[in-house]
C-alpha cells in the first residue's frame, strides 16, 4: 500500500520567516526614502499647492490648523510633547506594530504587511506628482508657526522637521501630500483594534491615529487635507492587498518552477520472471504453482491418454 504525502501547502499560506521578511522591508522602505529625496524639489510649485490646499479648506470651514497650531505655540507643556510624538511614533509604533502582527498573529500578517508596503509606494507616487509645501513652511505672514523649530532644543531635531539637527538636507520637506504619517497611523489603529484582544490595546487603536492627525495639524507639518489624503492612500492599499498577494504567489510559483531541476521519471522495475531460466514440459507444474480445476482436468486426461497410448503395443504384443 502506498504511503500517503502530505499535500503541499498553497502558496499562500507558506510559512514566513522573519530573515525574509526583514530585508523586505528594509528594501521598501529604503524605496522609499530615496524616492523621497531623488524627487525633484519644485519648490515654487509646492508653495502653490499648499496655497491651494489651504484655500480649499478655508471655502469648506475646514481650517483647523491655525488654532491647533496657535495652542502648542503658546503652550509647551503641549507643544513639546507633540513634537516628541511627531518625530518618532511614527518610526517606532509602525515597526512594533509588526513585530506584533508576525509574533502573534501569523495568519494575518502577511495581508498587513502588503498593506503597508502598497500604500507606501503608493504615497510615495503622491510626493513625486504633488509636491506640497507644508503649513510651517509657508511665508510667516499666512499665520503658522514652526514648532519643530520653536522647541528644538528640547529634542534632537532641528528646522528640518523630524530630522536629526543638521541632517535636513537628508529629507524631502515638501513631500505633504499625502501624510503617511496619518496613513501609517491608521493602518496601526485598524490591525489594533481588529486583532487586538485587551480593551486597552482596542482602545489604542481607536486614540493612535485620532491624536496623530491632531499633533500633525498642530505641529504645521500637513494641512488636515493631507490627513484626508493620507487615510485615502491607506484605503487604496487596502483594496490592492489581494490581487497584490495573489501576483506575487504566482511570480514566486513561476521562479520556483524555473530553478527547480527536472528530474527523469522513475520507471518501475519489472517483475521477475519466476520460470526464467528453467524448462517444463507441457502440462508439468512448477513447484509451489497453484492450479485450476480446468488445469487438473486436463492433467488428468492427458495422462489416461498416455496410459491408453502404453497398452496398445502391449496388446499387440
Amino acid at each position: 500500500m502506498p504511503h500517503a504525502t502530505a499535500a503541499k501547502p498553497p502558496s499562500g499560506h507558506r510559512r514566513l520567516r522573519w530573515w525574509t521578511e526583514l530585508p523586505l522591508l528594509a528594501v521598501v522602505y529604503a524605496l522609499y526614502s530615496a524616492g523621497r529625496l531623488l524627487v525633484r524639489e519644485d519648490i515654487p510649485g509646492a508653495v502653490e499647492h499648499g496655497l491651494t490646499i489651504l484655500r480649499i479648506e478655508k471655502a469648506l470651514f475646514l481650517n483647523a490648523e491655525h488654532p491647533l497650531n496657535r495652542l502648542l505655540t503658546a503652550h509647551p507643556v503641549l507643544g513639546v510633547p507633540a513634537d516628541f510624538a511627531y518625530a518618532s511614533l511614527h518610526y517606532v509604533v509602525t515597526p512594533a506594530v509588526l513585530v506584533w502582527l508576525f509574533r502573534r498573529r501569523s495568519a494575518a500578517y502577511r495581508a498587513a504587511r502588503t498593506w503597508l508596503m502598497s500604500s507606501t509606494l503608493l504615497g510615495l507616487a503622491g510626493f513625486t506628482l504633488l509636491p506640497t509645501c507644508p503649513p510651517r513652511l509657508l511665508d510667516a505672514r499666512h499665520g503658522f508657526v514652526d514648532t519643530m523649530a520653536q522647541y528644538s532644543s528640547y529634542g534632537w531635531w532641528g528646522t528640518g522637521a523630524s530630522a536629526p539637527r543638521g541632517l535636513s538636507g537628508m529629507t524631502n520637506q515638501y513631500a505633504a501630500m499625502p501624510s503617511l504619517h496619518v496613513g501609517w497611523a491608521l493602518w496601526c489603529g485598524v490591525l489594533l483594534w481588529r486583532h487586538g484582544r485587551h480593551p486597552l490595546v482596542r482602545a489604542a487603536g481607536v486614540a493612535y491615529p485620532l491624536i496623530t492627525v491632531l499633533v500633525v495639524m498642530g505641529t504645521a507639518n500637513h494641512y488636515f487635507l493631507d490627513a484626508v489624503a493620507g487615510a485615502a492612500v491607506m484605503g487604496v492599499g487596502a483594496l490592492l492587498t489581494r490581487p497584490v498577494m495573489r501576483v506575487a504567489d504566482r511570480v514566486k510559483d513561476r521562479l520556483r518552477a524555473f530553478s527547480t531541476p527536472v528530474t527523469e521519471p522513475v520507471t518501475p522495475a519489472e517483475s521477475p520472471i519466476v520460470s526464467d531460466g528453467c524448462k517444463t514440459s507441457a502440462g508439468e507444474r512448477i513447484p509451489g504453482q497453484r492450479t485450476t480445476s480446468a488445469d487438473s482436468d486436463h492433467a488428468a486426461t492427458g495422462a489416461a491418454a498416455g496410459a491408453a497410448s502404453d497398452d496398445a503395443p502391449a496388446a499387440a504384443r
